[in-house]
C-alpha cells in the first residue's frame, strides 16, 4: 500500500500519541481462534505498518504471554513507527480453565515487568487495566499505574470494560488516554454510560471485537461445523444453537447494504463502528483482529466508507435483537456494574 492510500491518523486521547484510525488486535495470532499460520501473521503485521496502522494491541493473558513474545521481533524492527499497547489484569494459571481478575498493587508491579521483558522494550506506550476487580479500589490500581508513568515504564494509561462512573473516578487519579471495550452492531451496552463519559473527558474509545468476533462478516452459518474444535467461539452464547440461527438472520440489512455498495459485510460493520466518532463526538479507533494480509486490506478499506442516514437507520435496530450474551460469564464485563 502506497503513501497515498495510507489511513489517516488521529490523536489517542488528550495529549496522546497519533495513531492510525484503525488499529490491529493481535490476540488471535497466538490463541483462541484455532491454528495460526505464523508466517502469514507476520506478513499481516508488516502490511499493517506499511498501511499506517500504528496501534498494535496485545495483552499478557493472550497465550499466557506467548503473544507478547511473538510480537517482540516485530516490535524491535518497527519500534519508532508503532504505538504498542498491552494489558494486565486477567490472571492465567496452569489450569487452562482458570480466569481470574487481579488489580492489586503487587500484581500490577509484577505484570508490567513481565510484559516489558517479553516484549523486549523499556517502555510500554499504552498500558491497559484489562478487567476491573471491584474489590480493589480504583485509586489503588490507577495509582500504581500512574507510578509506572512517573518511572518511565509506561507512557499512557488505558482501561478496559469499565462504566462511565468508573472512568471518571479513574481519570481523577490520572489522565486516561483510551477506553477499550466491545462495541459493534451486535454489542452497544457501552453507550449506556461509558461512551458519554469518554466523550466528556476527551478519552479515545478503542472498540475490540468490532466485527462481533467474526459473526458480522457472515462467515459462520453453524459454529459447530464452521469453527475448529479448539475455537473458543464454540462456547460463546451468540455462536451456538438457536442463538446463532437467530443472529444470522439479523445480518440481512448488513449484507444488503454491502451488496448495493460493492463492499463486504465486514466493511459495512466496521464503517458503522468508525462512524460512531461523528455520532458521539469522540475519537474512535477500532482494533479488528486478523492473521491474514487480505483480511487486513479488506478491513482498512472500511475507513473510507461513510454510511448514509438511511443506511444507519436500517442498521440501528440490530443490537436490541441479538440473542445471547457476549460472554458465557458476563461478570467479566462492565455491564454487571452499570447502575
Amino acid at each position: 500500500m502506497n503513501e497515498a492510500t495510507r489511513i489517516a491518523q488521529v490523536e489517542l486521547g488528550k495529549g496522546g500519541p497519533l495513531v492510525g484510525v484503525q488499529g490491529l488486535g493481535c490476540m488471535g495470532m497466538s490463541e483462541f481462534y484455532g491454528d495460526t499460520d505464523e508466517a502469514a501473521a507476520r506478513r499481516t503485521l508488516e502490511a499493517a505498518v506499511a498501511a499506517g496502522v500504528t496501534l498494535i494491541d496485545t495483552a499478557d493473558s493472550y497465550g499466557r504471554g506467548r503473544n507478547e513474545e511473538f510480537l517482540a521481533p516485530f516490535v524491535a524492527a518497527h519500534r519508532d513507527r508503532i504505538t504498542l499497547a498491552t494489558k494486565f489484569g486477567l490472571e492465567r494459571t496452569d489450569d487452562p480453565h482458570h480466569r481470574g481478575i487481579r488489580n492489586d498493587r503487587a500484581y500490577v508491579r509484577r505484570a508490567v515487568e513481565g510484559s516489558l521483558r517479553r516484549l523486549g522494550v523499556d517502555v510500554i506506550d499504552l498500558y491497559y487495566m484489562h478487567r476491573r476487580d471491584p474489590a480493589v479500589p480504583l485509586a489503588e490500581s490507577v495509582g500504581v499505574m500512574a507510578e509506572l508513568v512517573a518511572e518511565g515504564k509506561v507512557r499512557h494509561l488505558g482501561l478496559s470494560e469499565v462504566t462511565g462512573a468508573e472512568l471518571r473516578e479513574a481519570y481523577a487519579v490520572h489522565p486516561i488516554a483510551a477506553l477499550q471495550s466491545e462495541w459493534s452492531l451486535f454489542s452497544r451496552d457501552v453507550e449506556r454510560s461509558a461512551v458519554g463519559a469518554a466523550a466528556e473527558l476527551g478519552v479515545a474509545f478503542v472498540p475490540y471485537s468490532p466485527l462481533g468476533r467474526g459473526f458480522l462478516t457472515g462467515a459462520f452459518a453453524d459454529a459447530g461445523t464452521d469453527l475448529a474444535a479448539d475455537d473458543y467461539r464454540r462456547r460463546q452464547p451468540r455462536f451456538t444453537g438457536d442463538n446463532a440461527r437467530a443472529n444470522a438472520a439479523l445480518l440481512a440489512p448488513v449484507q444488503e447494504i454491502a451488496a448495493a455498495r460493492g463492499a463486504t459485510p465486514a466493511q459495512i460493520a466496521l464503517a458503522w463502528v468508525q462512524q460512531r466518532s461523528a455520532v458521539h463526538g469522540l475519537t474512535v479507533v477500532p482494533i479488528p483482529g486478523t492473521r491474514k494480509p487480505h483480511r487486513l486490506a479488506e478491513n482498512l478499506a472500511a475507513a473510507g466508507i461513510t454510511l448514509t442516514a438511511a443506511e444507519l437507520e436500517r442498521l440501528e435496530p440490530i443490537a436490541d435483537r441479538v440473542a445471547g450474551d457476549r460472554y458465557p460469564d458476563m461478570a467479566f464485563t462492565s455491564v454487571t456494574r452499570e447502575g
